[in-house]
Formats: structure tokens, C-alpha cells, sequence
């Protein structure tokens, strides 16, 4: 553990190198050169390091690194050039997950994939990978189990140990190894001992810090109920149901994740009184919190997940969800370095990304909403701050469109918060403007740099994201006001961000478009479709054109019923909120981009809504991509994307850009 004067050593060297660190991320340094339009291809680098994770020791970088345009699972030494770089391509047709070391040997990286099931069905599936640092080779591991899930790891218990605590199914069918046992691999020799058979009806199960699994998770979906099952030790043996909830009734299941030793009580996150979330320690045995751990504040938005220590033994923070969206730091060592490198920082953002094992050294990226930042490597011992890399080569640490919080009301008092992104040096009157709804629908958008939104910026277009009602970090309330209002109010949501940017004087009325992605997708055809004299043009990025109990038309075994309930409970009518069935309404120029390895929306629901659209004779584009996924992690794909928004926006809603524009 790093002890807090420890780190007040260090913490004025810090914030000196810290401050010459991000001298270059000033705007005045770099207003004149972003000020420049830059090639197109700028933005569609893809970043030159995802999920970065240090090594236990500290000298050794793992991730999703760009490489020759694509990403790679990769490992680096961070001193050693002459040291053996890993590299292996993700394999063909799956995404990665997470990636984290189990030693200073090996990673472990989570990949899913959506896959067909014997009833024709396409299902989710998950496997892992061991990766070799030395060898450089990678091993299967419970691959020749023949469940959905097997990716689902307990415990990594540290200290050079090799094996890890894994959840897995041996079946896809309910009589026969459906719940998933528990198993000790060895991530070198991918060998493995089930030491806990898998329970009827149980598909979830949580370890303490000796490895002894304590709880489980129960669900029968035709009555839509979970239990929480629990033993002491593994002496008890057996498993008895502690806690119970009704989906229907809106109740939740308590979910500890930490196991205090020798007591029975845990950590475990839930909403308090207010509908905040927190994290509380609990009395297993009578389900009551014993004590507040840490509670969200408004600013902080909601507790999204715990972040715990590489062993699992010790709770450092918190993730949030909302515009401020980052890490709160429970640990006050943590807290302490982390006030600091704020204090350093000044208007930019630092977050502590990746410890190593004794949180001595740390990975810290130093990033604004306007720039896509800096990647460093921290060691508290000197207090020395060495700049790993820049996230975007190509953009460095230039500082490009302005961006702000701005706050409006809905028709119905609803109060929105919505990011605007300004072109950098522009009149910010009479702009052409670009309504950028996020997907999900359940996610938000914050300030943190969004390449869409600044490439958009950097063609002359005024940009706002809007968190509309039923947006995550913003409490369980307002999470709950976008039930029975998908197309309806949620879509006003937007169109009353248009009329408030008019209102302002930011947005010329006859200069409107409505770009997103995934559910944003969604509310671009569906903007059209429902306010068509609003908009001159949309533009969908794997979008759903047609909505049904199960949204994306992919399959779910398990909880299959609680899924279809959710998605009722935000319309009342799906085919009256497809634009599938509303193109007799869409008078403007729609243009639909997809991935055919898309394995979050089917790519179907373009293809449908561009022959419904040509049927009609409609004014539509289609753009299919053979290798893109749905985040469009290939540079390729990424450069075709933001070349055919470009494109068809100048075609449609042509803006006043800077002389000199590239690609």
C-alpha cells in the first residue's frame, strides 16, 4: 500500500512535472495551429492505446493498441526498447472485452461474440484468452466447454500465482450444464478443476479473498424473480437464499462484491433512500447497510461500479456515470495524488487509469473535451512523470472546437443538460447545426473528447449532444422518466434541444441535421420521421429502424422474458415508433451506415430501411462496410464513416468552413 506521506513527498515534484507535462495542452500554445483545419484522416485515427493495463510490477504495458489501422491485443515493455513486443490480432468475428494481468507473465482478455444457435437464433458468447509474455503465444482457456458464457472471472488472486477462479457453462440447454460451474484455471497450462458444481437455477457466483465461493444469483424468468444465496464458508456448504426481488414490482437484488473477512458482512452498491447510487456495507444475514462506504453527489452523478485492488481484497473507488463521469477514489492515498494531479492539471482532466501492484507506479492519462490527450507513466517513488504517448499522433495536443455544458427545458419543465460543441474561431451565430443524440438509450454523454462531435466541428457545424430523459447519471428518476416515452417525449427531448440552439441564436432553422449512432441511430431516422419539417437530412450509424420486444431481433436465453419487460416499459406500441413503418413520412434525405460484423445491432435493420426507403422512392444512401463492428474500431472504416458524413452533409447542409479543408 502506498502510504499518504509517501506520496506528499512526491507531490510537489509532481505537480511541477505535471504542470511542464501538459504545457503543450495550453490553448494559447496551440490555438493558432488548431485553428487550421485538419485532414480528415486526423479524426479517423484510430487511438493509439484502449483498456491500457499496467503490469504488477510495473514495467510492462498491455491493451488494445492501433497498429497499421486496427486494433491488436498487445504487450510492451515501457523502458526496455530491445524488449519483445507481443502483438496477436482479436480474433476474426469476436470483439474484445477487458484485458488484465494475472502475473507479470500473462494477461487474460475477454472476448464475445454473437454467434448462431442450433434453433437459429444468434446468441452472445464469451471466451478468454491467455496471452504470454515471454512466449509470446496465446492459450484457449475452457474452450472446450460448450456453455454460452465462459468468461466470467472470480478472482485473480496475484502474489505470481498463475491460476485464476472462472464461471463457466458446459451447455446451452437448461437439463444439462446450463449453470455454470466454478473452476481453478491455470492460465499457463489452460488446466482446470471445477470446485463448485453449478446449481439449478443459479447463473452467477462471487469468491472472498481465499477464493471460497460465497454467494450466487438465482433468476427464474418466468416469474420474473432473483435470489441471492449465501453460505458463510466453504465448511457450511450449503447455500440458503438470503434475499429475493420481484422485477415487476421494480425490486432490485442486493449484489455484494467485497467480502469482509471473518464477518458476514460485505460491500455491495444500491440505491440509497434518494435514488442515488452508493456503496454500503451490508449484514449479509438481515440485509441491512451497517454503514455508507460512499455516496454519489450530484456532481458526481451515479456509482456505476467498484474498483477494487489487482488482488480483489481492498475497494480503491468508484466509476461513475454522468457529464463528470470518471473515478472517486475511496482509497485516501489515492484521493490525496489524485487532488493533486487536479490541482496540476488546471482545466484538463487526469485520471488515474491502471496501478501496479503495490500502487507505487501508475499508468495517468491528462485529457480535455477538446483535445484527445496524453498517456503517462507515474512513479511515486521519484515523483517522475514520463509521457507514454499521445493518444491521437496525428492531432498531438492541439486543442480544436470549444466544447461546454449548456442547459435547457423540455415542453413539459423537464430539465435537460446537453454538451455544445463550437467551431473553433466561427461566429457562433446562425450556425449550420447538428443534432447528436448518444445511443444506448440508457448512457449519457460528458465532457471527454468525442471524435464525431470535433470532426463535425472542424467542418463548421455547431454540434449539441443532449442527455435526454431516460440518460443514465442523472439518478434512478430520471432514468425512470423515459419509460413509455421511447419516440415520444424522449424524441421531443431532442427536437426541443434544435429549438432552444434556434432560440439562442446558435443554429440557423434551415440548416439542421440529425446524425447518431446505435439507439442514436434510431433517433435519427425517427427524427425525421416525426418532425420532418425540423431536419434537412439524417444520418444513421448502425441504427435500429425496427423496434420489437428484443430491439436488435438477437436472442437471450436466460433472461429473455426480464429483457422484453424493459423494453415494454419504454413504449407501449413498437411498430407505432419504427421508422421502418413511418418512411410515408420522411420527406428528407436519409443516409444509413453499417458494419457487417456488427454484433450489437443486426445489420438488417439498415438494409431493411434503405429497400423500404427506395420502395417508397425516398432520397436514401446505404453504405455497408464487410469488416466494420459497430464501434468501427478499423481506421478504414473509420475514414469511409466520417468521408460519407462529410459528404452527405455538404450535400444537404452545407456550412462555411475554413479554405484549405483535406482529407
Amino acid at each position: 500500500m502506498v502510504q499518504v506521506s509517501r506520496q506528499a513527498r512526491a507531490v510537489s515534484r509532481l505537480a511541477f512535472l505535471v504542470s511542464a507535462a501538459i504545457a503543450a495542452l495550453s490553448p494559447a500554445a496551440a490555438q493558432q495551429a488548431a485553428l487550421a483545419t485538419l485532414p480528415l484522416s486526423a479524426f479517423a485515427q484510430i487511438p493509439f492505446i484502449e483498456d491500457p493495463s499496467l503490469s504488477p510490477d510495473g514495467k510492462r504495458l498491455a491493451g488494445l493498441f492501433g497498429i497499421d489501422g486496427h486494433q491488436i491485443i498487445a504487450i510492451t515493455d515501457l523502458f526496455d526498447t530491445s524488449a519483445k513486443r507481443i502483438m496477436l490480432n482479436v480474433p476474426d468475428g469476436t470483439e474484445a472485452a477487458w484485458i488484465r494481468w494475472v502475473n507479470n507473465d500473462n494477461i487474460i482478455v475477454a472476448l464475445y461474440a454473437l454467434l448462431p444457435a442450433p434453433d437459429g437464433k444468434r446468441i452472445y458468447v464469451s471466451r478468454l484468452l491467455a496471452v504470454n509474455r515471454i512466449s509470446g503465444k496465446y492459450t484457449k482457456l475452457a474452450w472446450d466447454l460448450a456453455g454460452q458464457n465462459a468468461a466470467e472471472v472470480l478472482r485473480v488472486p496475484g502474489a505470481g500465482s498463475a491460476e485464476i477462479l472462472l464461471a463457466a457453462q458446459d451447455s446451452i440447454y437448461a437439463e444439462d450444464g446450463y449453470w455454470p460451474s466454478v473452476y481453478r484455471v491455470n492460465v499457463e497450462t489452460a488446466r482446470k478443476s471445477k470446485i463448485l458444481t453449478g446449481q439449478a437455477g443459479i447463473f452467477e457466483w462471487a469468491a472472498d479473498s481465499s477464493g471460497t465461493v460465497r454467494t450466487g444469483v438465482g433468476y427464474r424468468d418466468d416469474l420474473r424473480r432473483f435470489r441471492l444465496v449465501y453460505r458463510a464458508s466453504e465448511r457450511s456448504g450449503i447455500f440458503r437464499t438470503i434475499d429475493a426481488a420481484d422485477t415487476r414490482k421494480r425490486e432490485t437484488l442486493m449484489r455484494p462484491f467485497l467480502f469482509l473477512p471473518g464477518t458476514d458482512h460485505a460491500l455491495a452498491l444500491h440505491d440509497d433512500a434518494s435514488g442515488r447510487s452508493g456503496v454500503f456495507e451490508v449484514d449479509l444475514l438481515t440485509q441491512k447497510d451497517v454503514r455508507t462506504v460512499y455516496a454519489a453527489s450530484n456532481a458526481d452523478g451515479e456509482v456505476d461500479g467498484p474498483i477494487l485492488s489487482d488482488d480483489g481484497n481492498t475497494l480503491l473507488g468508484v466509476t461513475t456515470l454522468g457529464i463528470g463521469s470518471g473515478y472517486r477514489w475511496v482509497d485516501p492515498a489515492i484521493a490525496e495524488l489524485q487532488a493533486q494531479l487536479d490541482k496540476a492539471v488546471g482545466n484538463a482532466r487526469a485520471r488515474i487509469l491502471s496501478f501496479n501492484e503495490d500502487r507505487s507506479k501508475m499508468l495517468v492519462s491528462v485529457t480535455s473535451p477538446d483535445t484527445p490527450g496524453l498517456l503517462y507513466y507515474y512513479d511515486t517513488a521519484g515523483g517522475k512523470m514520463h509521457l507514454v504517448a499521445k493518444i491521437n499522433d496525428a492531432i498531438g495536443s492541439q486543442h480544436l472546437s470549444p466544447v461546454k455544458l449548456v442547459h435547457y427545458t423540455a415542453r413539459d419543465g423537464t430539465p435537460i443538460e446537453a454538451v455544445l460543441t463550437l467551431p473553433l474561431g466561427a461566429d457562433p451565430r446562425k450556425l449550420a447545426f447538428v443534432m447528436l443524440p448518444h445511443g444506448g438509450p440508457w448512457a449519457n454523454d460528458g465532457l471527454y473528447y468525442d471524435y464525431w462531435a470535433q470532426f463535425l466541428a472542424s467542418r463548421g457545424y455547431a454540434v449539441l449532444q443532449p442527455n435526454f430523459r431516460g440518460s443514465t447519471g442523472y439518478g434512478t428518476d430520471f432514468l425512470r422518466k423515459g419509460e413509455g416515452q421511447l419516440g415520444l417525449a424522449m424524441q421531443d427531448d431532442l427536437s426541443d434541444g434544435v429549438r432552444w440552439a434556434v432560440d439562442q441564436g446558435i443554429a440557423d432553422p434551415a440548416r439542421v441535421c440529425i446524425v447518431g449512432g446505435s439507439y442514436g441511430g434510431y433517433a435519427a431516422m425517427w427524427g425525421i420521421a416525426k418532425d420532418p419539417a425540423l431536419y434537412r437530412c439524417a444520418i444513421s450509424i448502425a441504427g435500429v429502424s425496427s423496434l420489437s420486444s428484443e430491439v436488435n431481433d438477437f436472442g437471450h436465453f436466460l433472461m429473455g422474458g426480464k429483457f422484453k419487460d424493459d423494453w415494454r416499459r419504454m413504449t407501449p406500441d413498437f411498430p407505432a415508433v419504427s421508422p421502418l413503418n413511418a418512411v410515408a413520412r420522411i420527406t428528407t434525405p436519409l443516409l444509413l451506415i453499417h458494419g457487417k460484423k456488427d454484433v450489437t445491432v443486426d445489420p438488417s435493420q439498415s438494409s431493411r430501411m434503405f429497400a423500404k426507403m427506395q420502395q417508397a422512392g425516398k432520397t436514401v444512401e446505404f453504405i455497408s462496410r464487410p469488416l466494420a463492428d459497430h464501434h468501427f474500431t478499423r481506421e478504414a472504416d473509420r475514414t469511409t464513416l466520417l468521408g460519407a458524413m462529410e459528404t452527405f452533409l455538404a450535400k444537404y447542409n452545407p456550412a462555411i468552413v475554413s479554405k484549405g479543408t483535406s482529407r
